[in-house]
């Protein structure tokens, strides 16, 4: 069993920034790979960001393309997604996702309760 918490969401006006953060716990025995999706009022939810494993590969939607930054820090169990010049069509709640696949795309398997991110204009 894996549990992921995401923290770090908030209020933020246009154009600046914000870091979010996702720790895993529980029984594992090797890194996961990550995602951060996102999901907006009255819309479906969407990817937003991945990392491999290692940490070695990063994959973004062109929506954030450029903007957000996803890294990890095994050693912590923590991934984390950098938002920089933030939009108000950012605003969302935001989940992060644990993968047992190995290849992108992935396949998520542990979800976090998500955490609100709110873009003033």
């Amino acid at each position: 069993q894996v549990h992921v918490v995401e923290s770090g969401g908030g209020l933020v006006q246009a154009g600046g920034s914000l870091r979010l953060s996702c720790t895993a716990s529980g029984r594992t025995y090797r890194a996961y790979a990550m995602g951060w999706f996102r999901q907006a009022p009255g819309k479906e939810r969407e990817f937003a960001a991945a990392i491999s494993w290692t940490g070695g590969r990063t994959y973004y939607a062109d929506s954030v393309k450029g903007r957000f930054t996803i890294s990890r820090d095994n050693g912590k169990n923590t991934v984390y997604l950098q938002m920089n010049r933030l939009k108000p069509e950012d605003t969302a709640v935001y989940y992060c996702a644990s993968s047992r696949s190995t290849d992108y795309p992935y396949q998520y398997h542990y979800w976090g309760q998500g955490t609100q991110v709110t873009v003033s204009s």
